[in-house]
């Protein structure tokens, strides 16, 4: 993916309040709900907020998906206590075909993907579909003598720990880009 791609995508891409409007009531509910079950520690806001470097990401989602209507919240949370350093977009899965065929994962079209991108649209990486304390839950869960039903409550314990790994990938993100020999030179740090 070259950085002419990404920014076009980027910028084909809606702010997350645009975002929530494409969904129907009950899944702008079941966003807001957990939007307002998350708190950033002090800890996660302070990182967040001593970004020096822009990132530019694009949120793939799909606003009926049950991983995104948890992380995407998170996201945006992340995304707000960067003090715009973090410029997230969303584009859904199914009408950006072309990106999501180039961020597949194990061979699936998994949501959600955040795709990483430097100030000037140059790909750092991405990620998703779940973090890793969210993969140990759900192995926890179905590895064991039963599954949960799907749209189960998560407890709170798990939304923080999948909170505080998505600001620590938001964080090496930033730092790769802060360390970068490219990045500093432009910038004369």
């Amino acid at each position: 993916m070259d950085a002419s791609y990404l920014k076009a995508k980027h910028e084909a891409g809606l702010d997350y309040a645009d975002y929530l409007a494409t969904g129907n009531p009950d899944q702008q509910a079941s966003w807001a709900k957990v939007y307002d079950d998350i708190q950033l520690t002090d800890e996660q806001k302070a990182v967040l907020g001593g970004f020096v470097r822009e990132i530019n990401m694009i949120a793939v989602s799909g606003i009926w998906c049950g991983d995104c209507v948890r992380q995407g919240p998170m996201f945006q949370k992340i995304a707000e206590a960067s003090n715009g350093m973090i410029n997230l977009k969303w584009v859904d899965r199914d009408e950006h075909i072309d990106l999501q065929e180039q961020v597949k994962i194990n061979q699936g079209n998994r949501v959600p993907v955040l795709v990483f991108c430097a100030e000037d649209f140059e790909l750092v990486g991405w990620s998703g579909d779940k973090p890793l304390s969210r993969y140990r839950a759900v192995a926890r869960q179905q590895l064991g003598a039963s599954c949960p039903l799907p749209g189960a409550p998560v407890p709170q314990h798990e939304l923080d720990a999948e909170l505080a790994d998505w600001v620590n990938e938001c964080e090496r993100v930033h730092l790769l880009l802060r360390l970068s020999g490219r990045l500093r030179k432009k910038h004369g740090d």
